[in-house]
């Protein structure tokens, strides 16, 4: 045995000392001489050691080879489903833009079905009464005989060209943000069982002082779309909802196009939704349902331009190229002005079935995260609230003079961004600012505090831009992150951004 374990000495000394100096064939060389020399020595006890040690070393050898090949297999198999992913998310982009395709050629071929019944029954009356009358109208659609816009000429005649007043109820002569917000979640509790926090509708009404887009975010069933539903009841002027299809690709699935057979428009709930907005004063919800489901920047892209425009006089979008007479009241040189008193609210489910919405995006519109349903409470039974836009934009005009973002929170989120740029070379833009400017005093008005709303908008919309980053390796920089905040604005504030910030590092795990 003592001759086995000198032999075992050797080999391991060799192994760990010679191996990587003298490489694998003198080291093996030597170890077969030690074998030679101590072997005839072992004895019974030391050949048993010696099989049961070679046997476990050839084991320990096919173990690390099985692991390596596993591996191997498994980095194979993961790249190959990557690329089945990209190839199935290629061929569903290919299949929408066929189906849009076949979907217009359908309209082609009705439009001229169309044409050609209108053609022989205006034919077949100019017959009966006289020959060069039929020839005359021949083509009503190319004569003006019947509107070019239905659905907008029905809203005309819907109004008879006046536009409907809207006037505060008596109980609410003389209402700020901070009671509508509340007036509003008593609403949806007793009236339609719906349960809002009040910091989620503080949130809402003052996204909507800051901006004409708001993005509803999260998992399905927290109520994103019930709570533009909602208010549209509150303010007895319903939402109208809008389900955006995986189809669409540019402008003419949200507005609609002219048919050059039919020699008609095409017209969509949702143009016919802005156009009615134009005969009333009161505010106006539209509903992009499930706006992810298709590239909001590829169909939503003219209105993502045209609310950047800081002269609302220009908020145009063109829809004819031909003016008539006989067009819609509201359309000056085939153009639509889009009126003041309209909220566009999208909502988003965060899955495998959507696409990712884009900085392009985000940085235009104000955000709200719903992950978990309402939890129910209890509140006195609330009537609705007939409210004129301009009562409601003056209260945010107001309170934009009266509650400005203060000397002191600006220095020291001026400082937050310094933080940033040094560890995550993330800046703020002058477009974040200027919402920060405008949402945070809202927010105030709405009955919150200053720091709260700083505290979103920092979550919303600069934490939402480390999502694309590699936290793995932001892990330390992410908890100097947290300990900047207590630095600059104490222990218990900020728990929106501080929760966000403890997801990001449990994700980099």
């Amino acid at each position: 045995m003592s001759a086995y374990f000198e032999f075992l000495r050797l080999t391991l000394t060799s192994i760990f000392t010679e191996l990587f100096s003298a490489g694998f064939a003198p080291t093996f060389a030597k170890i077969g001489d030690a074998f030679n020399v101590y072997s005839a020595s072992f004895g019974v006890g030391g050949w048993i050691v010696f099989v049961i040690m070679l046997l476990l070393l050839v084991g320990l050898i096919g173990a690390l080879i099985a692991i390596t090949i596993y591996f191997i297999r498994h980095a194979a198999r993961n790249k190959a489903k990557k690329g089945t992913e990209k190839a199935m998310m290629e061929e569903i982009e290919r299949l929408n833009l066929e189906l849009y395709d076949v979907v217009r050629e359908k309209d082609r071929i009705l439009g001229l079905h169309t044409s050609d019944r209108t053609s022989f029954g205006n034919a077949y009356a100019g017959g009966a009464t006289g020959g060069e009358g039929g020839e005359e109208g021949a083509t009503p659609s190319a004569n003006g005989d019947e509107p070019r816009f239905t659905r907008l000429t029905n809203v005309d005649i819907k109004y008879n060209g006046e536009v409907l007043k809207t006037t505060l109820p008596e109980d609410a002569k003389d209402i700020d943000l901070k009671g509508i917000c509340e007036r509003f979640r008593y609403f949806a509790c007793s009236q339609m069982r719906l349960y809002y926090t009040i910091d989620t509708v503080r949130q809402f009404f003052a996204a909507m002082g800051t901006g004409k887009l708001i993005i509803l975010e999260g998992i399905s069933g927290t109520g994103k779309t019930s709570l533009p539903y909602c208010l549209g009841r509150f303010f007895k002027n319903n939402a109208n909802i809008c389900s955006v299809q995986p189809s669409w690709r540019d402008r003419s699935e949200l507005l609609g196009y002219y048919n050059d057979f039919t020699h008609k428009f095409t017209e969509t709930e949702f143009l016919r939704a802005v156009y009615e907005s134009t005969y009333r004063d009161d505010n106006n919800l539209i509903v992009l349902d499930e706006m992810n489901l298709a590239r909001i920047e590829y169909y939503f892209a003219e209105f993502l331009s045209i609310m950047e425009m800081p002269n609302v006089a220009e908020w145009n979008i063109d829809l004819i190229a031909a003016p008539r007479d006989d067009d819609p009241k509201h359309l000056h040189n085939g153009k639509l002005l889009i009126p003041q008193n309209i909220f566009f609210i999208g909502t988003a489910n965060n899955d495998d079935s959507t696409f990712t919405i884009t900085d392009k995006v985000y940085d235009r519109a104000m955000s709200l995260f719903f992950d978990n349903k309402g939890q129910p409470f209890e509140a006195p039974y609330t009537e609705a609230l007939t409210l004129p836009y301009a009562y409601l934009d003056n209260l945010y005009n107001q309170a934009k003079k009266d509650y400005p973002l203060s000397q002191d929170t600006l220095e020291k989120f001026e400082k937050l961004d310094e933080y940033v740029i040094e560890h995550f070379k993330l800046a703020f833009g002058n477009r974040i600012m200027k919402q920060m400017n405008a949402f945070v005093p809202c927010y105030v008005a709405c009955g919150g505090t200053e720091l709260d709303a700083v505290d979103y908008v920092f979550k919303t919309k600069i934490l939402k831009k480390f999502e694309v980053l590699n936290v793995a390796f932001l892990r330390d920089e992410l908890a100097g992150l947290d300990v900047q905040l207590t630095k600059l604005f104490g222990k218990n504030e900020f728990p929106l951004s501080r929760d966000k910030i403890r997801l990001l590092i449990k994700m980099s795990r």
